[in-house]
């Protein structure tokens, strides 16, 4: 998602540099351009050596290093790398270059190049919790804030000092994150807000069984990751999942069918698009036992009974202009039964797949569908869910 993007990281003196080389090698698999300076200090934690293996670039530490081939034309390398970057990460950023930040200083390679950086800069404070909390700081990350600069907060823990409290780099995973939010997608949603469910439904038989399906919420969070990343205001209904909610997304968990059109309807008429890629159990039991039914030798016969039909009603009470997408995941005579739904539930588009379709059932990272609406069908090869939730966001902007 950062092919053609350059990434400046800015390593400083803390015991949590070396997660930034695990922060390089994450951005480099994202197809980004890494460019690493390191301050004195913090090439005493860290060889610099790791990071120009992680990214077959020079890690620079001289703002003076004079040590070009010879047929290398001359530049002024921080403002060269200024012009270069697309985005700037210091992590970890000790209470000293903030401090510096804050105060315009420029006496090393990395303080000087940030004061040359016209683009998106991000902070990520790694320090002692009481250093952290010193009004000083807070004020110097108070005047960051001010000037743009996005304020990444610190996790907290057990730290290096043997403090507990504030002050802990977060796993480079979300520092991706971070950086992805910012450069990864054109910023065509914002201003919209998009609703998305995700996930299956359980409903309790007694205390301890339900009736659930296989669904991993992957399709239905890979499409919330993706909207919040192209900027819209994002609220994502979860059942019972072991994912983490994508960044920037406004995560409301339900575990029933019920629980979900309660937590859908109480919002849909102020969403512009509406993304039910749930999968929601059309049957509930139609009693609940408050004790464990216990094993008997006689068979035992369960009366189910219709859940709440959110999409039909989300399709019968949409707003002038709203968007609605449903989905149908079928086992056979798919476009024809997924063509009965669109009309039925007064659909703008449904998204089918076959379960048995090879990379499209249950759990996988892939998926295998079809676009269709009232005019057309396309049909998509097997692409990651993430490329699917691109792709169909596409074409939800286009109608």
């Amino acid at each position: 998602m950062l092919k053609g993007k350059t990434i400046l990281i800015g390593v400083t003196g803390s015991i949590a540099a070396y997660k930034a080389a695990d922060l390089a090698s994450r951005l480099m698999k994202q197809h980004a351009q890494v460019h690493v300076i390191m301050t004195e200090n913090g090439a005493k934690f860290v060889s610099p050596i790791t990071f120009e293996t992680l990214t077959g670039r020079k890690c620079i530490t001289d703002t003076f290093d004079r040590n070009y081939p010879s047929d290398h034309p001359i530049e002024v390398e921080h403002i060269s790398l200024a012009k270069k970057a697309d985005l700037v990460i210091v992590a970890p950023a000790t209470a000293n270059i903030i401090a510096k930040m804050a105060c315009g200083i420029a006496d090393d390679m990395l303080s000087t190049t940030l004061l040359a950086c016209t683009c998106p800069v991000l902070v990520s404070p790694a320090m002692n919790t009481h250093m952290y909390e010193h009004p000083a700081t807070q004020a110097n990350l108070d005047i960051l804030r001010a000037r743009g600069v996005k304020i990444i907060e610190p996790a907290s823990g057990h730290l290096a000092c043997g403090d507990e409290g504030k002050g802990k780099l977060p796993d480079p995973a979300f520092l991706v994150d971070c950086i992805l939010a910012k450069i990864a997608c054109p910023k065509d949603l914002a201003g919209k807000k998009i609703l998305v469910t995700a996930g299956p439904t359980c409903e309790a038989i007694d205390p301890v069984r339900f009736i659930t399906n296989h669904s991993s919420g992957k399709m239905g969070y890979a499409i919330a990751q993706a909207a919040a990343l192209r900027g819209a205001d994002v609220t994502l209904v979860s059942g019972p999942v072991s994912l983490a909610p994508p960044l920037g997304v406004r995560l409301v968990k339900i575990t029933s069918a019920r629980d979900l059109f309660a937590a859908v309807t109480a919002v849909s008429e102020s969403q512009d698009i509406i993304i039910k890629a749930a999968a929601v159990a059309d049957y509930r039991p139609a009693a609940v036992s408050d004790e464990k039914i216990k094993k008997a030798d006689n068979d035992l016969s369960i009366l189910l009974a219709r859940t709440e039909d959110t999409l039909q009603y989300l399709g019968s009470h949409k707003p002038e202009g709203q968007i609605l997408c449903g989905f149908a995941m079928e086992t056979s005579d798919m476009e024809n039964r997924a063509r009965i739904k669109l009309k039925k539930k007064n659909l703008d588009m449904i998204v089918a797949n076959n379960v048995k379709v090879a990379g499209a059932g249950f759990g996988t990272d892939t998926n295998v569908v079809t676009f269709i609406t009232q005019d057309t069908t396309e049909q998509l090869e097997i692409m990651s869910k993430e490329s699917v939730a691109m792709k169909l966001l596409d074409r939800l902007i286009v109608l």
